[in-house]
């Protein structure tokens, strides 16, 4: 056997978890994440554009879609402390981060789980949807996020995507596609964030 070489010693330290300590819309948030997650180092570019324009009610029921470890949904979570936030991933390294920063910032009104999409969240009904949407999540899954999110949003729920500003026009052409409209909340160089709402 080969004695272990520094190299094996450093690795090592990529198996433990990172702690991410932020202020998000005026909160004191946490996050532990590893490497495999997103943005695991710091709060993403993109996520943090879609706080800082996102409209949130106190008494708001909010669905996070793709969570990743959790920094849009568990912000939601702390800004709507009388409703319901759950956050949805297909990852279930993600999920178990998640479930992690929950219990880091003491919520008790939120709830996560492994969902392909909207595919096991059943009937619920949401005031709010936000989504940090993957360049690549191609054509046919983003259709089934919109019309989805058409389904389980109420009557005057609002949708809220970021995505890379170099898509902006194929956002904008599907959301008017499923709800006859759309509204470019931000554009900067990198990302936009983009919404819709359903009509009351």
């Amino acid at each position: 056997m080969p004695l272990k070489s520094k190299y094996f010693q450093d690795v090592e330290q990529y198996r433990k978890d990172m702690l991410i300590k932020t202020e998000l819309c005026g909160q004191p948030m946490q996050f532990a994440t590893t490497w495999g997650l997103f943005s695991p180092r710091a709060i993403d570019d993109g996520s943090k554009l879609l706080l800082k324009y996102i409209k949130v009610n106190r008494d708001d029921n909010c669905l996070d879609i793709g969570c990743g470890y959790g920094p849009l949904g568990l912000t939601l979570a702390k800004l709507a402390p009388e409703g319901n936030t759950v956050l949805i991933d297909k990852d279930f390294v993600a999920i178990e981060y998640t479930e992690k920063n929950i219990t880091l910032n003491h919520l008790q009104n939120c709830e996560t789980f492994l969902s392909n999409g909207f595919n096991n969240i059943g009937s619920k009904k949401f005031n709010l949807i936000v989504s940090n949407i993957p360049a690549k999540v191609g054509n046919e899954l983003l259709s089934l996020f919109l019309i989805d999110a058409w389904n389980h949003l109420e009557p005057g729920g609002h949708f809220y995507v970021v995505t890379i500003t170099g898509i902006r026009k194929y956002i904008e052409r599907s959301f008017k596609e499923v709800f006859n409209h759309y509204k470019k909340v931000k554009q900067g160089k990198t990302y936009t964030v983009a919404m819709a709402i359903k009509p009351e």
